[in-house]
């Protein structure tokens, strides 16, 4: 019997993801690929805009899993702004692996939204984010906001939220309870019980 394929879209290699994608592949249940919009210059040294300076991970971020890296033909490349990942070819290549479900790390890039909207009816769309409503004030601006988010949000099957302010926020934008699924962040555990780390 083949194994379900599920197809993970997210823009670059993160310290806290790469030990899920290992530890799904090593589980052997589904089998998974990554599909990193960001590019192959990702891999060189680049400004990390949530660290706010460049970044040089000291452990292996693409061992143990199925990986590709999506060209992208944005001017400017980078995950703070929603034309810097475009990726021409994103669909066709998920096709052509023949995907049977994806799953969405973050929509507002233009190739994954692209994907939710292409997907959605097709194949499951799972979808990963953790935002919250938290020190959000009303505004006549929030309430666009929401409507639109209550839009986007309409394209995802299934999310997956880490706590009670990410599953409110899913709920708000029109997310029902039973499209909900509880996947607290995570650590390796291994890891960081290690003395190596002490070192």
């Amino acid at each position: 019997m083949l194994k379900k394929r599920l197809a993970i879209i997210t823009t670059h290699p993160i310290q806290y993801n790469a030990p899920l994608f290992e530890l799904l592949t090593q589980r052997g249940v589904i089998e998974v690929k990554v599909f990193y919009t960001w590019g192959k210059a990702v891999l060189s040294n680049k400004f990390d805009p949530g660290f706010g300076k460049v970044i040089n991970w000291d452990i292996d971020l693409l061992k143990g899993y199925a990986y590709t890296f999506l060209q992208n033909i944005s001017n400017n490349p980078g995950s703070s702004h929603y034309n810097g990942i475009n990726n021409p070819t994103i669909v066709n290549e998920i096709e052509d692996w023949q995907a049977d479900a994806v799953l969405v790390y973050g929509w507002n890039f233009k190739s994954h939204l692209k994907c939710m909207r292409y997907f959605k009816g097709k194949l499951p769309v799972y979808f990963r984010g953790d935002s919250t409503m938290l020190n959000k004030k009303k505004t006549v601006k929030s309430l666009f906001r929401r409507i639109f988010l209550k839009w986007v949000y309409s394209y995802v099957d299934n999310a997956f939220y880490v706590g009670q302010s990410n599953f409110d926020y899913f709920k708000k934008h029109g997310l029902k309870k039973n499209e909900l699924i509880f996947a607290p962040h995570a650590i390796d555990n291994a890891r960081f019980a290690s003395n190596e780390i002490l070192k």
